[in-house]
């Protein structure tokens, strides 16, 4: 082992002379396609590392990629990879993966280490055994709902509304019976019994209702009788003011010996 890692260093290294790349905090890319390696060294002094090709190796596990979390594009097609359970979990900013033509034979192992990256936009897993499983496509597309591009071929609105249907029946359900931002239990008339009741017309106390001269009224003969009949019904309106007439002007006053009274109070009644 120690010797196959050895391996792998010295191709970094002269990669990295050839690029003329001296410090690691400068590596973003690393091409290390097919170098016939079997085992990796670990690229955790790689902190900045985005794209690294390591497809068309010999590669049975995946175990160097423990600290490059800021990785976009990797590269592991046409590789012997049978697993890649706690490998790949942590790589969340992943756009690109590419695992085709490897030895993946558990489906859900796969689905369930890729099920935290969602920025994953492209995948390929054809050329592998779970490719063969039963509605295998619209598992991914349903389990993996950030990826447009599975297996070199676009994902359709087709296929993510059939995801829906099989994968997400009680979903789908609620969403059938929400209307107006609430759920709809069907048709008024089901759950209401109003609708189907008869409502009873409102019976009005006659004495409830505002005064009318016409209510209750005989019909009279003339209408001189109906006002006046009006009139002695009405409620009585008092008026009350001073005569003024009868006070003297103030020129009056001076000129005259007689004392004068006050003021006569006159009050007009009215119906």
């Amino acid at each position: 082992m120690a010797a196959l890692s050895n391996l792998s260093e010295k191709i970094i290294t002269n990669y990295l002379e050839n690029q003329n790349i001296k410090k690691d905090k400068d590596v973003e890319e690393l091409y290390l396609a097919r170098q016939g390696l079997t085992e990796v060294c670990s690229l955790r002094q790689f902190k900045f590392l985005k794209h690294l090709w390591l497809n068309g190796n010999k590669l049975r596990r995946i175990n160097c990629l423990n600290g490059n979390c800021r990785l976009v594009e990797l590269y592991l097609h046409n590789n012997q990879i049978v697993g890649i359970t706690g490998t790949l979990h942590h790589l969340t900013c992943l756009k690109l993966l590419f695992l085709n033509n490897n030895q993946l034979t558990r489906l859900d192992s796969v689905l369930a280490e890729l099920k935290k990256m969602n920025c994953l936009q492209t995948l390929s897993l054809f050329d592998n055994p779970i490719a063969q499983e039963p509605d295998y496509r619209i598992h991914v597309i349903n389990a993996l709902k950030s990826v447009f591009l599975l297996d070199r071929q676009e994902v359709s609105n087709m296929e993510r509304n059939m995801a829906r249907k099989v994968y997400q029946q009680e979903h789908n359900h609620v969403s059938e019976s929400v209307a107006f931002g609430r759920r709809s239990q069907g048709s008024p008339g089901l759950y209401h019994r109003f609708n189907s009741l008869k409502c009873e017309a409102t019976k009005f106390d006659n004495r409830d209702i505002g005064n009318s001269f016409l209510r209750d009224q005989v019909p009279y003969e003339t209408h001189e009788d109906a006002c006046n009949d009006r009139r002695s019904k009405k409620s009585i309106m008092l008026y009350t003011c001073l005569d003024w007439s009868k006070v003297p002007r103030i020129e009056e006053r001076r000129t005259s010996e007689h004392p004068f009274d006050s003021p006569e109070i006159v009050t007009h009644v009215y119906r």
